[in-house]
């Protein structure tokens, strides 16, 4: 499972309340920062994303992303990581 979220950090609400459910949930994820990367901005744009954070989730050759603050794409990816760990 690989679990990256690409963010604004400052005063990005979406993008905090991203991270903390995760946290929440004990769900290990790597932060990539599109305000001090260029190519990781290029990458989302290229995407078709404009709204941080992009949050991409790959387990076992399948991928979902999305981008903004989507609690139930979130709440969908604990459920998964959840009881893969069970």
């Amino acid at each position: 499972m690989t679990l990256t979220i690409y963010t604004k950090p400052a005063g990005c609400f979406a993008c905090t309340k991203t991270k903390q459910k995760f946290t929440d949930a004990g769900i290990a994820f790597r932060e990539v920062d599109l305000t001090t990367n260029p190519a990781a901005l290029e990458f989302v744009e290229d995407l078709g994303f404009a709204q941080a954070p992009v949050v991409l989730y790959e387990r076992e050759g399948s991928e979902d992303c999305w981008s903004g603050l989507n609690p139930g794409k979130i709440a969908q990816v604990i459920a998964i990581e959840t009881a893969a760990a069970a």
